[in-house]
């Protein structure tokens, strides 16, 4: 995702879901908390790796989405607050799905959801100072991360939107092009 999209918001997010994943690794060690006897796997339970996954990518992607995110849209609160609600939804059936399976207890699951929530949030404040400092900017600007054509234009623009606004025009003209020709001699 990253290299195809070729966002620092991606590559950024990406940097702080690897944070969180070695906070779960380090907890795991230091608790040492067994999975639930019903379970017959490898490693320790405390904290859920899955939870705190899931919550670190629902709880940053949201404080994206409402407080970073200024699309040129109709309505673009009532989009964010939508895509919120199904990134919430998603969290939570992974969440609830780890105690169904018996993969873990429910504290294990609350502490995993904890741990992601304070991961995005510590990360999302991150990213603000590195983004108001101008260190981002400065990064931009590096010569091999220029050469990658690395960008920021997700806070700004809606990529999905632009995209299908060039597909469309490139469309039509394709379509124009094709009627405009003229008949082939084997027509």
């Amino acid at each position: 995702m990253i290299w195809v999209s070729r966002e620092a918001e991606v590559a950024l997010m990406f940097v702080g879901q690897m944070g969180c994943e070695a906070l779960n690794f380090v907890l795991k060690r230091i608790i040492r908390e067994e999975r639930p006897k019903q379970m017959f796997g490898k490693g320790y339970g405390m904290p859920s790796s899955h939870s705190q996954f899931v919550a670190f990518f629902a709880v940053y992607l949201s404080l994206f989405l409402l407080y970073r995110h200024t699309p040129i849209l109709p309505n673009p609160r009532v989009i964010s607050w939508f895509l919120v609600l199904g990134l919430c939804t998603g969290a939570g059936a992974v969440a609830i799905s780890r105690i169904y399976l018996n993969y873990h207890t429910p504290k294990q699951v609350l502490a995993g959801i904890a741990a992601g929530v304070f991961c995005a949030f510590s990360w999302f404040f991150t990213t603000r100072v590195f983004r108001t400092s101008g260190w981002l900017d400065w990064a931009l600007d590096l010569q091999f991360v220029r050469y990658m054509r690395i960008r920021d234009l997700v806070v700004s623009e809606d990529l999905h939107e632009a995209g299908w606004q060039r597909w469309e025009s490139q469309r039509s003209l394709r379509r124009r092009d094709h009627i405009n020709r003229p008949p082939s001699k084997s027509d």
